[in-house]
């Protein structure tokens, strides 16, 4: 089995910063893209930051610009950092990794986290 553990939402004022960590444990041979999705109230989830094996990266177009995603392959760990944040990036973020291949079987299954919230407000 695979986990996505996410870590570090809170609550950050207009303008602050806040650093995203999602970590994939399991008998994984290597990941293919992981990424994060966003679901603001009464929102569909959306795209926020994808990026591959090769660092390539793909943004969501309210946050590029703004947030830089990241990843250490060798922790199958990926990384958002957000900057100047509105009070309309509120929303549950939520990791994904696309393409996670086991060593039991070789064969890629795609995972998601349960979600970190994040909140942007006076």
């Amino acid at each position: 089995q695979v986990q996505l553990v996410e870590s570090g939402g809170g609550l950050v004022q207009p303008g602050g910063s806040l650093r995203l960590s999602c970590a994939a444990s399991g008998n994984i041979f290597s990941i293919s893209a992981m990424g994060w999705y966003r679901q603001g109230p009464g929102m569909e989830r959306e795209l926020v930051a994808i990026v591959d094996s090769g660092g390539r990266t793909k943004y969501g177009d309210s946050v590029r610009g703004r947030f830089t995603i990241s990843r250490d392959n060798a922790k199958n760990t990926v990384y958002l950092q957000m900057n100047v944040l509105k009070p309309e990036d509120t929303a549950a973020y939520v990791c994904n990794a696309v393409g996670v291949i086991l060593r039991t079987d070789h064969l890629g299954y795609d995972y998601w986290g349960q979600g970190t919230q994040v909140t942007v407000s006076s």
